[in-house]
């Protein structure tokens, strides 16, 4: 394996341990993910992320989701984390962010107070893809959004490489 297109490989660990690709315990590599995170990856899904986009980091985008609980757990009911449920129907825009430090912000400030705890999720796109989404400024220098209709929602689902990876969680 050749994980360098993606990310950084820190050390493989000989005892197994949960997978946070397929959550699955196995005998994982510890790896630095392009956006600063570290993961545990066992080889089969490091070599699916590496075989899913061979062309390397600088064709990713890092993006970053503000998520509730309920969000979440959706989230963790799909088998590789790779996906984000469908909007409900007063959801017509999916609002992914452009930075950790405006996720932070949504999650201390709107997810925290409203559901008692919130988290920050980070996944990658396809660069080419997203391109079709300009960036909005809502606020301040770091508040950038892109805004995906509900009904692309499944296509941006399938443009995500990788897992979604669970970054921060914040309570009460």
């Amino acid at each position: 394996l050749d994980p360098t297109t993606m990310f950084k490989l820190l050390y493989v660990d000989g005892d197994p341990k949960t997978c946070d690709g397929c959550h699955q315990h196995k005998i994982c590599a510890s790896i630095d993910v392009i956006g600063g995170n570290v993961a545990c990856v066992c080889k089969n899904c490091l070599q699916k992320a590496v075989d899913r986009f061979p062309d390397g980091p600088d064709k990713l985008t890092v993006l970053y989701r503000p998520v509730g609980p309920e969000e979440m757990n959706l989230i963790m009911g799909t088998s590789e984390w790779n996906r984000f449920p469908p909007r409900l129907p007063e959801q017509p825009i999916f609002y992914p962010v452009m930075n950790l430090e405006y996720a932070r912000q949504i999650t201390r400030e709107w997810n925290v107070p409203s559901k008692g705890i919130g988290h920050v999720v980070s996944f990658h796109v396809d660069s080419e893809f997203i391109a079709r989404y300009p960036v909005h400024n809502v606020g301040g220098d770091m508040h950038n959004e892109l805004w995906v209709p509900a009904e692309e929602l499944e296509e941006f689902n399938d443009h995500i490489v990788g897992s979604i990876i669970l970054v921060e969680t914040y309570r009460s």
